[in-house]
């Protein structure tokens, strides 16, 4: 007889979270049952697992690509925390964040993401952003200013994609999207993960907003383990990279001189020879004779700033947190008179503070986070930068910055400043007196942002094997308002001298305007609230050890309503006041096959405000394929050698709704302003009657109006060698059609008071990134190299524009780069009157001998707008690169690292105009000072020089200036440049045997350093630092020496 029995395996649910031996988390780690391959799961975002495993089966093995395999027996527990360690051949950022809470092996990676160590990122500043220029391969960046609170580094992944004018990539900061100024001030102490999204299937995920490619950043997160204290303190001396030379105040008024002469010689001079002979001559009076350097009166050759950043970590089995706070002061280069009882150097101050909590639950995991940013930039009225043009525009030999009290005047309370007026009956002043600009007071701008957000992970693998859900809300809210006091200084000037005596006498420039007071005035608060909830579904199952899937589906909204936020400087509109709201869906699905064979599909369903209802939402795609080749067979005979051999290749549609301005929204619906001034009227003769407001089509409805699109490919190789280097390549071709643009071709007879606009637009991005990489590698048996190099080639152009039909082709702008600048080529300057009168007609104001002659290109006899053509390279950078290493002995280690770019040209701007965007270099016009570079090379009737570098001198903005300031090769200089952007030299007092003694003083870690960043660079331009390009007038970037120190407790 047969007995049948039936019996029922026991199972039991493990789980636990994953850490490496420094108790950081990590996610994406292989959770598996031994001899068990169904039973496998994956570590999250937050490092935790829950595996369900039969009771026969005990034995759990943990797996990682760059740590060491664990096999560990659970023993019946329930709960299991491990610690990786990591492998011998370990690789650098072994997993990725790629979005959205998920993560995968860098091996596994389909799409073109660059990560970057924070480490890597802390530079002596205060400005993240001035961290990312050669640090990454496919970010092109640059930094235009050093001004503190002012000083953000421009930056493009991939270069310039669009040539709409919102082209800056998305920035997510623990998956919310977050400004330029919220990146800056970051501290990377807080910083776990920073990743550059750059290709289709990297960035399909989060739909239109991905179009010009992601940066992804993560804060840190609480570990398991004892409380730890981290505090950082810095202090940093800065000062300008390099000074521009002035002329001498005797140089600037003798040449003042030349400059009317030469082009007036029947002109009464500026300067008398009794003013020339005395200034600075000893025992001469210095307020009848004045040589002020306004430079070396109101400008510190350096300033200091300070750095302080703490943090608390730690945490047990039920909840981990992490929580810091870091304080940041940066000063700038203006004197603080004593004269006065407030600061009116430029100054700005930060507070940031970070709390992360993780609750862990059976299944569930709870992530608190909350965070807040104070910002407070104080400042002359002027702002720092403003103070500097006003003292790089400001005669040093008009009048001294301030005058004496003499026996009229001393019984006045206020300081007497010096000027000049157009006539003795005006009462207004002439001229900028910088030292009254500094002293009349101050302005504050502050600013605060504050974030909560809530983070709920569940595991749902007892349903589904494999199934995990998240859900995340955030609400923040930013705020920022600004203040003014200041009072109306009292000018005057000199009214008579006795040579004789020595006596002078000052009359008041204005008084019944200045006051001795300080008045109040505040802006409208800016507020932006913003409300964001995501949602997310996740999926990961290995069959038969060799098959892996996984899925990913996202639904996220976002509201954001601002007010106060003004238009073209306007008041707010009906546009800005609106909430912006979008949202989408979007999802991933991947298969591997035996970590050789690896696909992938990605896509994004979005809708926009911005389209009518027929143009609204769209659907946009992305697959993505890889080839481990050193995972075959065939290659093991090289696997020693060629550790990794892998090739990737992409192609996605990405959707882009930001077209147009920044406040530019429902292109479907007209806008009409009902009280325009442009249009306004009056009845009768009665010029004095106040005007009655028109009414103003701003914009016609265009409902078809729609996505801008950007057709993405990618196909990169892969390349490791003896476990110790790594190379990158990626080739890309992104071409973008749909891109809105003003019609040309509609005639004015039509009547239309507005142009109409349209997707009309394309264009073509190109280029490659490199990125090579060498990890730590032993040199006997104390000292340790590591390097790595990165190139970024980004190339643009036109393939359709919508221009006039030029009969000159050479004008168009197809088949040139998005930042092409178009001008005349300068052949040399005019001899005399005859080569003036020989050559062909110049139409750009009065010209004479000295001044710059340009090719009649066309051949038509007169130099108009038909000779312009392209010059030169684009304004932003097409190459930049980056190289560095780090060498170590023990505890010690050195740390160089350099910056180049390339591709560049900019110019010189040679006009007199005094807005922060046209700050010109002209001298003598509007009192604009003279560059010692112009003293030693320009044409002069006794240096006919017709190469000289500026031409002949002018003082009347009518004569020559005009001709000579138009675009043209003749100021054109070549932007690249190599620069040592940071050096450093560090002990670690924890690797050098005095452990022990740090161990009894309950110190974990003990490290002092000192580095320097801007330190040195070489350009083929010398007037100012290249990187300013054309900007060279403007508040200087700044070399930083810093020292700091670092200890955990």
């Amino acid at each position: 007889m047969l007995l049948s029995v039936t019996t029922f395996a026991q199972t039991r649910e493990v789980y636990g979270t994953v850490q490496d031996s420094a108790g950081n988390i990590l996610p994406g780690v292989t959770v598996s049952t031994k001899n068990e391959s169904s039973k496998t799961t994956t570590t999250d975002v937050n490092g935790k697992y829950i595996i369900t495993m039969s009771d026969s089966k005990s034995i759990l093995v943990f797996s990682m690509v760059g740590y060491s395999k664990q096999e560990i027996d659970t023993k019946g527990s329930t709960m299991l925390n491990v610690v990786m360690k990591q492998s011998p051949d370990a690789k650098l950022d072994e997993v990725v964040v790629t979005g959205f809470g998920s993560t995968r092996k860098r091996t596994d990676m389909i799409g073109a993401i660059t990560t970057v160590r924070p480490s890597e990122l802390k530079v002596p500043s205060s400005n993240l952003t001035q961290a990312l220029q050669g640090r990454i391969a496919g970010v092109i960046g640059f930094q235009r200013s050093g001004e503190p609170g002012l000083d953000d580094a421009d930056f493009y992944i991939r270069g310039i994609a669009t040539f709409g004018t919102q082209n800056k990539p998305l920035i997510l900061i623990d998956n919310i999207e977050s400004s330029v100024d919220d990146l800056a001030i970051l501290q990377t102490d807080d910083l776990e993960s920073f990743s550059v999204m750059k290709d289709a299937t990297a960035t399909a995920i989060y739909g239109s907003r991905g179009a010009n490619g992601v940066i992804l950043v993560a804060t840190k997160k609480g570990y398991e383990g004892p409380a730890t204290v981290s505090l950082r303190l810095e202090n940093t001396i800065s000062q300008p990279t390099k000074q521009i030379r002035l002329a001498d105040p005797i140089t600037y008024m003798k040449l003042h001189n030349e400059a009317i002469l030469t082009r007036s010689p029947l002109q009464e001079l500026v300067y008398s020879y009794d003013k020339i002979d005395n200034t600075g001559k000893p025992g001469a009076n210095p307020f009848v004779y004045p040589m002020t350097n306004w430079r070396e009166e109101l400008l510190k050759r350096s300033t200091m700033n300070q750095r302080v950043n703490a943090n608390l970590s730690g945490g047990g089995q039920l909840a981990r947190y992490y929580v810091s706070g870091a304080f940041t002061q940066d000063n700038g280069l203006l004197k603080t008179d004593e004269r006065n009882t407030f600061s009116s150097n430029a100054r700005n101050r930060m507070v940031s503070l970070l709390s992360n909590i993780t609750l862990n639950f059976k299944r569930s995991t709870l992530l608190i986070r909350l965070n807040g940013q104070f910002e407070q930039y104080s400042g002359p009225i002027p702002g720092g930068a403003g103070m500097y043009r006003n003292i790089m525009r400001s005669n040093q030999t008009l009048f001294p910055a301030f005058f004496e009290p003499d026996e009229k005047t001393a019984h006045l309370n206020h300081i007497l400043f010096g000027n000049t007026r157009l006539s003795i009956k005006d009462e207004l002043p002439s001229s900028y007196n910088p030292y009254a600009d500094l002293m009349r007071g101050y302005q504050q701008k502050n600013r605060s942002n504050m974030g909560a957000m809530l983070e709920f992970n569940h595991d749902f693998s007892n349903i589904i094997d494999g199934l995990k859900f998240r859900v995340m809300g955030n609400t923040s809210r930013q705020s920022s308002f600004s203040i003014d006091r200041a009072y109306n200084p009292f000018y005057y000037d000199l009214g008579s001298y006795n040579a004789q005596t020595g006596k002078y006498s000052i009359n008041a420039i204005n008084p019944k305007t200045g006051t001795e007071f300080l008045n109040f005035n505040e802006s409208v608060p800016e507020v932006f609230s913003i409300m964001y909830l995501e949602s997310t579904l996740t999926y990961a199952k290995t069959i038969a050890e060799k098959h892996n899937l996984s899925g990913l589906l996202v639904y996220n909204m976002r509201d954001k309503l601002q007010t106060g936020i003004r238009l073209n400087g306007g008041p707010a509109t009906i546009q800005t006041s609106l909430p912006f709201r979008n949202m989408g869906i979007s999802g991933k699905m991947s298969y591997t096959y035996d970590s050789r064979y690896f696909a992938e599909f990605n896509f994004g369903y979005n809708g926009s405000e911005r389209f009518a209802k027929a143009k609204r939402y769209g659907f946009f795609p992305s697959v993505g394929a890889a080839w481990t080749i050193s995972n075959e067979k065939f290659f093991a005979p090289l696997k020693k050698s060629i550790t990794n051999f892998r090739l990737r290749g992409t192609y996605g549609i990405i959707g882009y709704d930001a077209i147009g301005d920044a406040f530019d929204r429902f292109f479907y619906l007209s806008e009409i302003d009902m009280r325009s001034n442009s249009k306004s009227y009056r009845f009768g003769s009665n010029l004095d009657e106040p005007s009655i407001l028109g009414i103003d089509v701003l914009r016609y409805a265009n409902e078809n109006i729609t996505w801008e699109k950007s057709y993405q490919k990618n196909i990169a190789l892969e390349l490791g060698l003896f476990n110790n280097y790594i190379f990158n390549v990626d080739l890309y071709h992104n071409r973008r059609t749909n891109m809105l643009q003003t019609r040309t071709d509609i005639p004015s007879t039509m009547g239309l008071a507005a142009t109409p606009r349209d997707n009309i637009g394309e264009g073509v991005s190109k280029g490659i990134d490199i990125n090579a990489t060498m990890n730590n590698k032993f040199i006997g048996e104390n000292f340790t190299l590591s390097a790595f190099g990165n190139f970024t080639l980004a190339k643009s152009k036109y393939t359709k524009f919508e221009e006039p039909d030029y009969d000159e082709s050479y004008r168009s702008k197809i088949g040139h780069s998005f930042k092409q600048e178009f001008g005349y080529i300068a052949e040399r300057l005019f001899v005399d009157e005859a080569d003036v009168a020989s050559s062909p007609r110049q139409t750009f104001g009065a010209y004479g001998a000295g001044d710059i002659k340009f090719r009649d290109v066309n051949g038509d006899g007169i130099i108009t707008g038909r000779d312009q053509v392209p010059l030169g390279f684009p304004t932003t950078p097409e190459i930049l690169y980056g190289a560095g290493f780090t060498l170590g002995y023990k505890g010690a280690h050195l740390s160089l690292f350099f910056q180049g770019s390339a591709r560049q040209s900019f110019w010189i701007n040679a006009g007199a105009g005094l807005v922060p965007d046209n700050f010109g270099t002209a001298p003598f016009i509007g009192d604009k000072q003279l560059l010692q570079a112009y003293v030693d090379d320009h044409w002069s009737e006794s240096n006919r020089n017709i190469y000289a570098l500026w031409p002949r001198l002018t003082a009347d903005a009518s004569f020559g200036l005009g001709n000579n300031s138009v675009n043209n090769t003749w100021f054109m200089r070549d932007g690249s440049f190599i620069r040592l952007k940071q050096a450093e030299i560090d002990y670690n007092f924890t690797q050098n045997g005095s452990k022990g003694l740090l161990k009894r003083a309950h110190i974990k870690q003990l490290r002092i350093y000192a580095n320097g960043s801007n330190l040195l660079v070489w350009s083929p331009f010398k007037l100012w630092d290249p990187e300013m390009a054309g900007s060279g007038l403007n508040y200087p970037l700044q070399r930083v020496f810093n020292m700091g120190i670092l200890a955990s407790f």
